[in-house]
């Protein structure tokens, strides 16, 4: 069985995050996940458009959903801000006709063609385990994890407002969880996977930011983790390339390595280190892999 999407990586993952756009690219051609990229698609708008012009931010999407629509495909996404702004948006669209009457003319008059609602957005994770199902991600597995000690950080983009997300959010998410026992990691469970990254504190208040982000990190490496994962490419920013900023705010030493999920289902899936782009990473993750004897390729 093929599954397609209109791939939709999300800026951070085509700039600054690479790595995670690499591994999903990696591990989606293995489990025969076909994405097709979505060359013409602009920013979400990431909430702050929308907060700052509603109109705006809702065509902007519109155009962006239109476009998978003409492909015949809903949207796969790795981003939790992408995913919870572009679902926001689509709830809206589904359940206001006369709201997406008013978008399309803005459409139309831009030479765009008009939106009628019929795609969904799925965040990979729900890809994985709903849509192609968590056997065959088993199936693919060459480096099981051997009991590697793995925190997972959800994001709140990615499980709140849950009226939005149709049972796939809300306090205690599950996605993360069978994803990570399936590869053979224990789950460390934590204050924080489910709270916020403070991604959105970063330039307003970065030393409120500081504290959630290094926080948290922090909370999972107390319990014990060896690595902490994250669906979210703007959660990987804020843990793993700000851990040192933060362990300086904090005053304590956290080293825990962080990466995208994408990058460790692909480590088990046996693609190697440069594949991964685990030379993007700001804490190197390979000793905690040699310590439970999983052998990533070289």
């Amino acid at each position: 069985m093929t599954l397609e999407y209109a791939y939709y990586p999300g800026c951070a993952a085509k700039q600054i995050q690479i790595e995670a756009d690499l591994a999903t690219r990696a591990i989606c051609e293995k489990l025969n996940v076909v994405l097709h990229d979505m060359p013409k698609a602009s920013c979400c708008g990431a909430g702050n458009l929308q907060e700052h012009d509603l109109a705006a931010g809702l065509a902007v999407n519109a155009r962006i959903f239109s476009q998978a629509e003409e492909m015949g495909k809903d949207i796969l996404t790795i981003c939790n801000t992408c995913l919870q702004t572009f679902t926001m948006a689509n709830k809206r669209f589904k359940e206001e006709p006369e709201l997406l009457a008013k978008v399309n003319i803005v459409l139309e008059k831009a030479g765009v063609r008009p939106y009628q609602g019929t795609i969904e957005i799925k965040h990979l994770i729900w890809v994985l385990v709903d849509d192609l199902g968590i056997d065959k991600v088993k199936k693919q597995i060459k480096a099981p994890l051997n009991g590697l000690r793995v925190a997972p950080f959800y994001g709140c983009h990615g499980i709140r407002p849950q009226e939005i997300f149709d049972g796939k959010g809300g306090e205690h998410p599950l996605y993360l969880d069978k994803i990570l026992k399936t590869l053979g990691a224990e789950v460390v469970d934590y204050s924080g996977k489910d709270k916020c990254c403070g991604f959105h504190y970063m330039l307003p208040n970065e030393s409120e930011f500081l504290s959630m982000s290094g926080g948290h990190s922090l909370a999972a490496k107390e319990k014990g983790a060896d690595i902490m994962v994250s669906p979210c490419t703007l959660c990987d920013m804020a843990l793993g390339a700000y851990q040192k900023k933060a362990e300086k705010k904090l005053g304590k030493r956290i080293n825990l390595p962080e990466m995208n999920i994408a990058q460790l289902i692909g480590a088990s899936f046996g693609f190697s280190a440069d594949e991964l782009g685990f030379y993007k990473l700001h804490q190197d993750p390979l000793p905690q892999f040699d310590k439970y004897k999983v052998e990533i390729a070289e």
